[in-house]
């Protein structure tokens, strides 16, 4: 069986590029796999682990009909990506950490009546993060 992830969330993201050196500063994300495009100005293709997951991204690519596009500012989002964590004071942490570098905070942290330290960030290309973690 290969070691890709059995389900892994794909994001679309312009510019791809600098969302990976946000993720990789904001959320600790390791790059594990980068494809340059051949026009040498996007990303085809990158999977970074983030939280022992994995999450996928790249550019926008309509000459070859895809049929996606990075949200725009603003609006709702269709999706939001789910990070567990061991404490609630990761999430505070990172939740901190990913506001002072351009995410905008959607959801405080907070207790919540499920057991969970819980917030929510929309980083600066415009997908949502939730984020949770286990009250002491």
């Amino acid at each position: 069986m290969s070691d890709r992830p059995r389900v892994a969330p794909y994001l679309t993201v312009t510019p791809a590029a600098a969302a990976i050196g946000w993720y990789v500063s904001a959320l600790g994300a390791r790059q594990k796999a980068y494809m340059p495009s051949l026009d040498g100005l996007r990303v085809m293709h990158c999977e970074l682990e983030i939280n022992g997951g994995s999450v996928m991204l790249a550019d926008m690519f309509p000459e070859f009909s895809q049929n996606a596009r990075p949200p725009l500012p603003g609006e709702p989002v269709t999706a939001s990506v789910s990070l567990e964590f061991g404490s609630a004071k990761e999430v505070d942490e990172v939740f901190a950490k990913a506001t002072g570098l351009g995410a905008k905070g959607e959801t405080q942290p907070t207790n919540t009546f499920w057991g969970t330290r819980f917030a929510v960030i929309r980083d600066p290309f415009g997908h949502r993060w939730m984020l949770n973690g286990a009250l002491g």
